[in-house]
């Protein structure tokens, strides 16, 4: 039975059936040569992957990340940003990098912030002389910290399938979060002076102080989030709904740049995102339960318990395998069928159950800015109006930025623990 789903699945990958539909169909052919279930199992487990509390924060975090974008908050972000890095030759490029490292602080979505700081960044980096592609091509990379730097959507669908605590995988997305913004600005700024771009990125810009007060109730937002998170206010479900409320009252009433007709466009794309990710949820947990029935979870960790001597070569294989299988199967259904099976083994190999998140979720998130798949490209060559093939050769060295700073999460413990130890002891 468990041959037969993932031949049917991979299968119906191949035949370009969505991702979503095609572990169902799987699921549901398992069932049917199976001969000793009835169909009452897919409503069920259905049912079961969808009652867990921490899933509410999904629907919020993706529409907080929305209103953002159409309240104002993100624009505001980008000119404090700026008066931070843009004073200097590659200053606009780095600009983008910091931007998203801030707005991720909130969205907990790539998706969200290449739409929202894309927008106004990529424009404004042509504007500045740089090609068209590579812009586009730092803003899908640089987006990538949506789902890294916590809140993260990701992390929430982690912690759901294999019962790990939430806070301490957000606690522990800082530290390869701010790794990786370090990487992507070192090579921004060193791309920039090689090749003569960005002399002139310090035009317009406002001073610290002014552009503070001009968005200074746009930064308190992750401050609230992530303040109230690690300070015990609110859980990082509750948190969610805070930054709706919050992003709602800022771009209504101080801001005005929320109407009812971009508010309507708004609510219908958050809709329409979070039925996408749920829809996965859902099918993947009939596709595990499946799985887990059939033995494959133990056999799997048996296996590899075989092959792989120690965590460091276990590591480096699961590393290559969740490099390619991000390439073609979307973050939210890799990470829900994956991490059950995968994280059991690497406690085994003694890999702390939050520091192994951290891993898989940088990993799976290269799948975003890689192709044929990534969704974080096609949202920038969106915004850029560009095809994607234009994209794939600059996008290579930022690859290469985020793939060397995985090495360094999975080999440096202390990257993705240190904050965690410090604040759960």
């Amino acid at each position: 039975m468990s041959q037969l789903m993932v031949v049917s699945m991979l299968l119906f990958f191949v035949l370009s059936v969505p991702v979503a539909v095609s572990i169902g169909l799987g699921s549901m052919l398992g069932i049917a040569f199976d001969g000793q279930m009835t169909w009452l199992v897919v409503a069920q487990q259905i049912y079961a992957s969808l009652d867990k509390y921490p899933l509410v924060a999904v629907p919020f975090f993706i529409l907080a990340g929305n209103l953002m974008e159409a309240g104002g908050i993100s624009e505001r972000m980008v000119t404090f940003a700026k008066s931070l890095v843009g004073g200097f030759q590659g200053g606009l490029a780095c600009t983008c990098v910091l931007t998203c490292m801030i707005f991720a602080a909130v969205a907990g979505s790539s998706v969200a912030t290449t739409f929202a700081v894309g927008a106004i960044l990529i424009p404004a980096m042509v504007q500045h002389g740089y090609p068209r592609p590579f812009a586009a091509s730092l803003q899908a990379s640089a987006a990538e910290l949506g789902v890294i730097i916590p809140p993260s959507i990701p992390m929430i669908l982690f912690a759901v399938a294999t019962d790990t605590s939430v806070g301490e995988l957000f606690i522990a997305g800082v530290g390869p979060g701010i790794l990786i913004s370090m990487a992507l600005m070192l090579y921004v700024w060193l791309y920039a002076r090689k090749n003569g771009y960005g002399k002139n990125d310090g035009d317009g810009r406002l001073g610290l102080w002014p552009a503070f007060k001009q968005a200074w109730l746009a930064l308190l937002m992750p401050g609230i989030i992530l303040g109230g998170i690690y300070g015990g206010i609110f859980t990082p479900t509750e948190a969610s709904a805070v930054a709706v409320v919050y992003a709602l009252i800022i771009g209504i009433f101080v801001y005005r740049r929320l109407t009812f007709a971009n508010l309507s466009r708004t609510l219908h794309r958050s809709v329409v995102s979070t039925a996408v990710i749920m829809f996965v949820i859902a099918n993947a947990g009939v596709f595990g339960f499946l799985l887990n029935r059939a033995g494959i979870p133990a056999a799997l960790g048996e296996w590899l318990g075989q092959i792989f001597s120690n965590k460091y070569t276990f590591l480096l294989g699961v590393n290559a395998a969740l490099f390619m299988i991000g390439m073609f199967i979307e973050t939210s259904a890799s990470i829900v069928v994956l991490a059950p099976l995968l994280l059991p083994v690497a406690m085994h190999f003694g890999v702390d159950p939050a520091h192994f998140g951290i891993i898989m979720v940088v990993n799976l998130a290269l799948g975003m800015v890689t192709p044929p798949f990534g969704v974080n490209l096609f949202a920038a060559c969106a915004v850029a109006k560009l095809p994607i093939e234009r994209l794939v050769r600059p996008l290579l060295p930022f690859v290469g930025v985020i793939v060397a700073c995985l090495m360094l999460i999975t080999y440096i413990p202390e990257i993705s623990l240190f904050f965690k130890e410090l604040v759960y002891g």
